[in-house]
């Protein structure tokens, strides 16, 4: 078994469906049923009337742009990702949700040019079109050879973690599953009879107590477990403080790390006993770059997280963190005053032990010394 550190790339959502599929050379079916708006294509106009034409069709590596370059330069041991688009041609939107995310199958080589190694799918748009929408996206996944976690055929399959062979022996063990507060309806939750997402209903000591048991079941020596959850809401800075106290209950119970995601903008990293906790990554990938109502949030900044561990004992040896900017539905290396407001931001987001991190790391990085004190995320509205 190899000594040395681990280090894995975490991103949050990455939504390839609606105004992304549509750029594509496999754009799908673009009616949607949105009280916003009724046609995708609609997203790639607004896209273009705020940054400029975007080609249609585009390569299937466009969404990505210079992410690629830093995934490439970083060469992570695991790539983690949370897939927020069912991969399907169904037609059976889901009543009662204002938003549905699908791509068309043709337009899974766009997911396969980032390489993830493992796509966590317990998200409240993963069901956007039914069950049956989510039986196509586990099979075309699969048969593509991705390794997902956080859906399933039954709740044995979509609570099972996806495990990534570690050089030099052990595994990062990634756990996925879903809360009700990022919009997951409950009736998603896969059964024993039924297929749909990893749920776990609250925030709750038992239900901590429950992930942490199903990671301590499968883990083996050598092991490194993460446990990745879509929690919370879309916007704002300050962290709940049962989300805050279930995040410590899963490392208090063998997690290594807590990869939170589900708000658009990123939200304040924690190290508790020495293992990082993020509460939310932020978008990476999305047609939302039109969008209007949010820009102090600056949402079309987006981050790859890049956690180094200790493969020994999962405690955390560095973070750094790529900005990039979203323009013409591609991404690009955000430019240094975007990345000195991100470094501003993370240092205040993160007060009470972190401060601002340092610019100038590799491929134009954040790179953290210390991380916060869970009570100052508890000051930040």
């Amino acid at each position: 078994m190899r000594d040395g550190p681990v280090t894995l790339c975490l991103a949050g959502d990455v939504m390839l469906g609606r105004g992304v599929d549509q750029v594509l050379p496999h754009a799908g079916d673009p009616t949607l049923a949105e009280g916003y708006l009724r046609d995708a294509r609609r997203y790639v106009e607004l896209a273009e009337a705020a940054h400029g034409p975007v080609p249609r069709p585009a390569g299937f590596a466009w969404p990505w742009g210079d992410a690629l370059e830093v995934l490439r330069s970083a060469a992570p041991d695991a790539w983690v990702l949370n897939l927020e688009t069912g991969v399907t041609r169904s037609g059976d939107f889901a009543p009662g949700k204002a938003v549905h995310y699908r791509m068309h199958p043709d337009n899974l080589p766009c997911l396969a040019a980032a390489r993830p190694d493992v796509c966590v799918l317990a998200n409240n748009h993963v069901l956007d079109f039914g069950r049956r929408g989510l039986e196509e996206t586990l099979a075309v996944l699969a048969g593509a050879g991705f390794r997902t976690a956080g859906a399933g055929h039954d709740a044995r399959e979509a609570f099972r973690p996806a495990a990534v062979p570690l050089e030099g022996g052990g595994r990062v063990l990634v756990h996925s599953f879903g809360m009700p507060t990022s919009g997951i309806p409950p009736d998603w939750a896969a059964t024993a009879e039924r297929s749909g997402v990893a749920f776990v209903g609250a925030t709750s000591p038992g239900a901590a107590v429950a992930v942490a048991a199903r990671v301590r079941a499968a883990k083996r020596p050598g092991d490194l477990s993460v446990a990745s959850v879509h929690w919370g809401s879309n916007w704002g800075y300050g962290v709940p403080r049962d989300q805050i106290r279930f995040a410590h209950a899963l490392v208090d119970g063998g997690v290594d790390l807590v990869h939170g995601h589900s708000s658009h903008h990123p939200r304040a990293p924690e190290l508790y006993r020495g293992k990082l906790i993020t509460y939310g990554c932020g978008d990476l990938v999305d047609d939302y770059e039109g969008i209007t109502g949010f820009e102090a949030y600056r949402d079309d900044l987006r981050l790859l997280w890049f956690p180094t561990l200790d493969r020994a004992t999962g405690t955390l040896r560095g973070l750094r963190v790529v900005p990039l900017r979203a323009r013409r539905m591609r991404l690009e290396r955000a430019p240094a005053e975007d990345r000195r407001w991100l470094a501003g931001l993370l240092g205040r987001i993160a007060r009470g032990g972190l401060g601002a991190p340092v610019t100038g790391g590799p491929d134009d990085s954040l790179v953290f010394g210390q991380l916060c004190d869970p009570k100052a995320l508890l000051e930040i509205h």
